[in-house]
């Protein structure tokens, strides 16, 4: 039987990077800028690797050899997906039970995202230690999200939900966790609580999300149950 995968219409067009703030390198401090990582730019199913530590977007950020960039089917690409905050590429893992992400030069204050679980919760751990190493800084659960077809009625994993959270001490990395292909992330923000950086949003902290979600959840489930032929984020090969 076939399930609900995030990679029927992800595909990985050209991965980016929103830089809302200047930087000061090499001053041997975490970073301050306000750095998003929305992923546009990598080609449709594969691994984002060192994108994000070569030039022209040198920003000291590599993953782990499962994280891969998935571009919206609407784009050309393999991603069931719709509502993305920055069209057409998000981010999903094979393999593993996260994806790692490792910031070397480190990043403080705030962390936050866009995320489409549908299926089966996630989480999102933060440490002071490369490879998901060192002190645990900040755990974030991810609870289901609304599949209700919103804003992108053609993709199953829609809508994209922001969420965010402050925290003290200096990050390296991150584990972002679930179930393989039934996850997806976008605009990995760096330093604010905030996804995108931008200051007037208002982005729900993680206690205040599982209430706004439980009835999206529950609506989640029950769809599921009626299409589990159709659940999953990535189609099999055939």
């Amino acid at each position: 039987m076939a399930t609900a995968n995030l990679m029927k219409k992800f595909s990985i067009a050209t991965a980016g990077v929103t830089f809302l703030a200047l930087a000061t390198l090499g001053t041997g401090k975490a970073e301050a800028a306000v750095i998003v990582l929305d992923f546009e730019g990598i080609v449709d199913s594969t691994p984002v690797g060192s994108f994000y530590d070569t030039a022209p977007h040198d920003f000291d950020v590599t993953f782990s050899s499962n994280a891969e960039a998935l571009v919206d089917s609407d784009a050309g690409g393999r991603g069931d997906f719709g509502g993305e905050p920055s069209p057409n590429t998000v981010l999903f893992f094979l393999g593993g039970t996260a994806a790692t992400l490792n910031a070397p030069k480190g990043f403080t204050d705030g962390f936050s995202f866009f995320y489409s679980a549908i299926k089966n919760p996630g989480f999102v751990r933060v440490y002071d230690g490369l490879n998901a190493t060192g002190n645990l800084l900040t755990h974030i659960n991810l609870p289901l999200t609304p599949r209700n077809g919103q804003p992108d009625p053609t993709g199953l994993y829609s809508p994209f939900v922001p969420i965010g959270v402050s925290f003290s001490g200096i990050a390296k990395s991150v584990d972002f966790g679930g179930t393989i292909n039934q996850i997806g992330f976008d605009d990995i923000t760096f330093g604010s609580d905030v996804p995108g950086g931008i200051g007037s949003q208002s982005t729900p902290e993680p206690a205040s999300l599982l209430g706004l979600l439980g009835i999206g959840a529950f609506a989640s489930s029950a769809v599921f149950k009626r299409k589990q032929q159709k659940d999953k984020i990535t189609p099999k090969a055939s």
